[in-house]
């Protein structure tokens, strides 16, 4: 039988960040712009490696960056209480508050930017003074542990590091599993005898607290993310454009030259005595300086685009060397981009910036790729936050809320739209098809949960005032059509 003490789960979970930690490591460095260096000579100068630096285009970020900054979740809808209860208003739930009180609307996007990075990142639900808050753990500091980690979303232990080892410092971490919390020390990721675990304390929930998001999770259970396929690609256009620099660096200019001409040479002063001096008033002769072999050094020639050269001899000859062509160097940097574009279905326009020209829907074709990926993390991320909302209900107390299986994320919609086009088509979704009005409110670009909610308020409100306009109406009698009896003295002027 398997030992899932707290001591065995810490020194198991401290193994993982281990086996992991050199993998991670270089994400971290790619998406940082430490990329490996492109392929040089050996004997490369200095000159070579400065271009070797320059050649670092970091393109990691954009492809992080781009989806995750269509997902922002707005707002939770919270599914039935319980059996003929109704829905719960997402700003007055125990889940929409704690996201508030945790400042999710900002901290959410390094929650999906450390996924979409690492291929997964954390998230921890807990009590503090301020009332039940989550917060975001990094994936080169967590790891967890799960039966089936293809299929699970309760993991039943977790660890993350607090602090690293310095010194004789020890490092220290934080373990959960499936009531208690457990504070642990450790002087090594490799050194399971120096783990020591203290005592436990209940951290208000019935199963681990730590929820995982990933980007993607195969039948493995292995999570990848979206900048590690791609590094092959990053060095090839990183390698491309080195050489292009060290094009436009040694053959992309036109070289001159000349044949028949000796070059000047460095002449020293000689005094009275033969011997050399530098005291111009001394000197009386002159002749080459020479090098260790006793060869005459040439002078420099200070020679630029606003000289020129001339000789006395009609037998030197001037001459020039074309520049080397650097078009298939260029071409092939952008062909790169279009291969990193394809594979990692980013719109090539995103990459490339070249948006002249385009129609509308050849627009809408080439972000088509870019939005399904993007709905595939809205639906698996959703699923985390979800949990997220049960663990925080329950350790609120909300017994209803805490089994609520049936509410889900609100996603924003990020999709570039005029809201006259959009009230085109909700006016022809409503008129057409039937569907309620109020039905349609959450699709207008924009609109948050809180307007949201409070155009549902400003509805009842007014309906409110529309049936008590209608209940005094009815109660009111109708003077005008009162018919009211002539008394015979008026029968008798009339007449």
């Amino acid at each position: 039988m398997a030992d899932t003490s707290p001591a065995a789960l810490a020194k198991e979970l401290l193994a993982i960040l281990d086996r992991d930690e050199r993998r991670i490591e270089r994400i971290d460095d790619y998406i940082h712009g430490r990329h490996d260096d492109p392929y040089m000579p050996p004997q490369a100068d200095d000159e070579y490696r400065l271009l070797a630096k320059r050649a670092v285009s970091n393109w990691m970020p954009l492809l992080i960056g781009t989806p995750a900054q269509a997902l922002y979740v707005d707002g939770y809808r919270a599914g039935t209480a319980g059996a003929g209860l109704p829905k719960a208003s997402s700003s007055t739930s125990t889940q929409w508050a704690h996201w508030q009180r945790s400042r999710m609307d900002a901290r959410q996007a390094a929650v999906y930017r450390g996924a979409l990075g690492y291929g997964h990142s954390f998230v921890l639900t807990e009590k503090t003074k301020k009332g039940v808050m989550s917060k975001g753990l990094s994936a080169k500091r967590t790891a967890a542990l799960f039966e089936d980690p293809a299929n699970d979303e309760t993991p039943y232990a977790a660890i993350t590091v607090v602090s690293k080892p310095r010194g004789e410092m020890p490092g220290k971490a934080r373990l959960f599993d499936g009531r208690n919390e457990y504070p642990v020390q450790f002087k090594s990721y490799t050194d399971p005898d120096s783990v020591r675990v203290g005592t436990g304390k209940r951290h208000g929930a019935n199963e681990c607290p730590v929820t995982r998001f990933a980007a993607s999770v195969d039948l493995e259970g292995r999570t990848i993310g979206v900048v590690e396929p791609m590094i092959p690609l990053q060095d090839r256009i990183n390698q491309t454009i080195f050489d292009l620099l060290v094009a436009q660096t040694y053959t992309s200019h036109e070289v001159r030259y000349v044949t028949g001409m000796a070059p000047p040479l460095q002449m020293e002063m000689l005094d009275e005595q033969g011997q050399v001096t530098t005291d111009p008033a001394l000197a009386v002769d002159s002749r080459p300086k020479l090098d260790a072999a006793g060869n005459p050094i040439p002078a420099a020639i200070n020679h630029n685009a606003r000289r020129f050269l001339f000789a006395e001899d009609p037998d030197v000859k001037f001459g020039s060397l074309p520049a080397g062509p650097i078009g298939s160097l260029i071409d092939s940097v952008d062909m790169s981009i279009r291969h990193l574009a394809a594979v990692s279905q980013t719109p090539p326009h995103h990459l490339l910036g070249q948006i002249a020209n385009l129609s509308a829907e050849a627009l809408l074709a080439a972000e088509t790729a870019l939005s399904r990926k993007i709905t595939e993390f809205q639906s698996i991320f959703g699923e985390s936050w979800e949990r997220v909302f049960r663990l925080a209900a329950e350790m609120e107390g909300d017994t209803a809320a805490q089994d609520d299986f049936s509410g889900e994320v609100q996603w924003r919609d990020m999709e570039s739209r005029s809201l006259a086009q959009a009230a085109d088509a909700l006016g022809k979704l409503g008129d057409q098809l039937g569907i309620p009005k109020r039905g349609l409110w959450k699709r207008v670009p924009g609109v948050t949960q809180t307007e949201y909610e409070d155009w549902e308020q400003m509805a009842e409100d007014d309906d409110s005032v529309g049936q008590l306009a209608t209940a005094l109406t009815r109660a009111t009698p109708d003077t005008a059509s009162t018919s009211v009896p002539a008394s015979p003295d008026s029968e008798a002027v009339a007449a």
